[in-house]
């Protein structure tokens, strides 16, 4: 959570930044009548020019009045972190590693005229995502509403809604800098260790106690919630300004209905092999695979002739090295999706087709 003990993602140097460059125009010097002069056209222009920012300043104060209400702050223990109204029932999404270990929350909503209390409903780890509840829903409380994140696309201007340093109803703006990321959080200092792909990456600043609020685009809807910023290693792990990560609305509300519905995740979507496994080493200490411990008794390794002690190398044309890069891969699969898998057994290197089942 971005409270007291922040998640923060270690990008690998090989990791690919999108770069935007703004352009500005340039007169023509052809058609000028000397430094500092102005025609008539250039006054138009800059009018046009006053009022594109004016419209765009509307915009964004429109966006804020209108979804700013539906971000609220939670206290959990002593951390905090942010949530969004996900129902007129008092159902608030927000990032399992706000929630934490705790069943019990403090929560206070954008007028901050009263602070409520809510219980978890159901945590899930693996997305990084929860459920609490309202014990009181307080009236007008008011659901945002979420975008369809496959429309989602690079160069959209998005808000940053939350409470970063405990700093409530803040914002920050940004714009979408790429889409269909894979990250990996790190589990130190509390956090879950989840795989999440799809994610939206921005230059809205995101800090501590941004996680579990909204990423906004200017038609008033959630496209994302905030979740990890990342840092940079040759700076000691501090934040890279303007890289940060959201989990996408589409996962967010598959996941949150789930929950409402059931109390728990019933359908993840997400791959998975069905083992237990850790990361192996080579001779120059270096990791080199993934080694089977266990294969769950039914699932897709076992199926496929998988067992303990196997190796596994590759996942498709994927190089598999690490746990990590293993749940990498597996994050832009889908549970029935036929994969090859690369594995040395008894020093042997062999391939097998596997139907991939679910997490």
């Amino acid at each position: 959570m971005y409270g007291s003990r922040t998640r923060r993602l270690l990008l690998p140097l090989s990791a690919g930044v999108c770069a935007i460059a703004l352009v500005g125009g340039c007169s023509d010097s052809s058609s000028g009548s000397g430094s500092g002069s102005s025609s008539p056209s250039d006054s138009s222009s800059a009018a046009a020019s006053s009022g594109d920012g004016n419209d765009l300043q509307s915009d964004y104060q429109s966006t804020i009045k209108n979804v700013l209400p539906s971000v609220v702050q939670i206290v959990a223990e002593e951390d905090l972190g942010s949530g969004i109204v996900y129902d007129d029932k008092g159902h608030i999404v927000t990032n399992a590693h706000v929630v934490g270990s705790a069943k019990t929350f403090k929560v206070t909503t954008a007028t901050g005229s009263e602070q409520l209390t809510a219980s978890l409903v159901y945590s899930y780890p693996d997305q990084d995502l929860a459920v609490v509840k309202l014990d009181k829903i307080p009236d007008g409380l008011k659901p945002a509403k979420f975008a369809d994140s496959a429309k989602v696309d690079m160069g959209q201007i998005v808000l940053a809604m939350g409470s970063p340093l405990g700093l409530s109803s803040s914002v920050t703006q940004g714009i979408v800098s790429a889409t269909g990321r894979t990250v990996s959080e790190s589990r130190s200092g509390g956090g879950t260790g989840a795989t999440i792909g799809n994610m939206v990456q921005t230059s809205a600043a995101i800090n501590p106690g941004n996680s579990g609020g909204a990423l906004v685009n200017l038609n008033d809807q959630v496209i994302g919630i905030p979740t990890l910023a990342a840092t940079d290693p040759d700076l000691g792990d501090s934040a890279a300004p303007g890289i940060g990560f959201a989990i996408p609305s589409s996962t967010v509300t598959n996941i949150a209905d789930q929950i409402i519905k059931d109390g728990k995740v019933t359908d993840s979507g997400r791959a998975a092999l069905g083992i237990t496994a850790r990361t192996v080493v080579d001779d120059n200490f270096q990791p080199s695979g993934v080694a089977i411990v266990s294969v769950t008794a039914g699932g897709a390794a076992d199926k496929a002739g998988l067992k303990a002690g196997d190796i596994i190398t590759k996942l498709g044309d994927t190089d598999i090295t690490t746990m990590n890069s293993l749940s990498t891969a597996l994050a832009s699969d889908k549970p029935g999706q036929k994969v090859q898998v690369t594995y040395d057994r008894d020093g042997d290197s062999k391939t097998v087709e596997v139907t991939l089942g679910e997490m």
